[in-house]
């Protein structure tokens, strides 16, 4: 991995998620009214979330999750209540403090959130660091779709080496349709937009991956897109054999 490309583009993005759109988040992942074309954008999430959350097994007590780009922390509390033990990291402190802080007032006012014997770690930071040991599952939503693809491909191999069962990642696809979003996403002024995404072909980065983790035992299981709106993302499912 090219590592100074990546940091300079964590850095972007920590920054547009921790100071930029941290409000708007916080809205967009409650329950609060929003827009029309906001409302896409939670529609596509939330299914997104919910075909990752079903390629993972129902029952989780004693397995270890990594949430790679948790934001508000909605899969992670998922996760949990299937007793998994959980740590929830994202390079925006101040996403993280809202997961924690939404997490503590559930688990207040229903203590039997936690029946499963699971539990949740909130962390801030980088998501590829070694020292968060390892893990039987990962599942990194929208966290990767501002890289471009040789970089998601190290990043899922960098996963790979300490994760026992499987990664789950989402990434851009490409299509002129979203070329054209994308384009028109550039009118905006730059400081009321996000880090532009970057469209990648799948059988491209089918290649890198395949490449870098065959012959470790890691095969491609499930891919499924979701379209809803201004939200298009593909999720697809690497498993060791």
């Amino acid at each position: 991995m090219n590592q100074a490309s990546y940091v300079e583009r964590r850095g972007e993005i920590e920054h547009y998620f921790d100071r930029t759109a941290a409000k708007a988040w916080e809205v967009l992942t409650s329950n609060a009214p929003v827009g029309r074309i906001r409302a896409t954008v939670r529609k596509g999430r939330d299914e997104m979330r919910h075909t990752l959350l079903s390629w993972l097994p129902e029952d989780m007590r004693g397995l270890r999750l990594l949430d790679a780009g948790c934001g508000t922390g909605a899969l992670a509390q998922e996760a949990m209540l299937r007793g998994a033990e959980v740590l929830a990291i994202d390079l925006s402190p101040t996403l993280v403090n809202l997961a924690r802080e939404r997490h503590a007032q559930d688990l207040l006012t229903n203590p039997a959130l936690s029946a499963q014997g699971g539990s949740i770690t909130f962390l801030a930071g980088d998501m590829l660091s070694a020292e968060h040991g390892e893990f039987d599952h990962v599942v990194c939503m929208d966290s990767l779709i501002h890289y471009d693809t040789q970089t998601i491909a190290n990043a899922v191999e960098a996963l790979t080496q300490r994760t026992r069962q499987s990664v789950l990642f989402t990434f851009a696809p490409h299509s002129p349709l979203l070329a054209v979003a994308h384009a028109m996403g550039r009118l905006f002024p730059r400081t009321d937009r996000s880090p532009q995404l970057s469209p990648t072909r799948k059988s491209t980065l089918h290649v890198y991956i395949e490449r870098a983790v065959r012959e470790h035992g890691w095969r491609p299981g499930h891919m499924q897109r979701v379209s809803s709106g201004f939200y298009t993302s593909q999720a697809w499912e690497w498993k060791r054999t």
